[in-house]
């Protein structure tokens, strides 16, 4: 199934739209996160001429790799989406550009093909944490051996000084 809707396809007014994408439509190149469950797409399509207003959900369940321990876990995902599009304007040209305070919130389409493949990426982008853990009381990896926290225990003894408190510390021992 097809991750473009044809904006020239949709009548005027509201229609449902209703898609399932399977994981492997998803190969994600940067490693943050692996989407691991197929990808349920509901949403009211409503169409004012060239403008394009998206609501609805977004269910699926991402892997990714705890900041802590590394170790790989899932976030279930289920989010939802209002987002608004408008056609691209046609003097907008791949790279940089300033961004307006009236386009936050606000995607562009062109060609009269929206991507639904971008609209759902960045929705996982939103729905991952800032530092994901696994658990939050997650031990991490030994900064000295390496060894998982949560699996192993170890002797190792990681006290760390700040070089720049040495002098201080030798006028206290005095």
């Amino acid at each position: 199934m097809s991750m473009f809707l044809e904006v020239s396809r949709l009548r005027p007014g509201s229609e449902t739209v209703t898609r399932r994408f399977e994981p492997s439509e998803f190969a994600s190149n940067d490693g943050d996160f692996v989407v691991s469950a197929p990808v349920e797409f509901t949403a009211e399509v409503r169409k004012d001429e060239k403008k394009i207003r998206l609501v609805g959900r977004i269910r699926t369940t991402l892997t990714t790799e705890c900041s802590r321990c590394l170790e790989p876990f899932v976030i279930p995902v289920d989010a939802a989406i209002d987002t608004l599009l408008l056609p691209a304007a046609p003097e907008a040209v791949a790279g940089e550009h300033e961004v307006q305070a009236e386009d936050l919130g606000v995607s562009f389409y062109r060609d009269d093909i929206i991507d639904l493949g971008d609209i759902l990426r960045e929705q996982f982008y939103l729905a991952l944490p800032m530092k994901p853990l696994c658990r939050p009381d997650c031990h991490g990896l030994c900064p000295v051996c390496g060894i998982n926290r949560n699996h192993e225990s170890c002797t190792c003894q990681s006290e760390w000084t700040d070089p720049r408190l040495e002098g201080l510390k030798r006028f206290v021992q005095e």
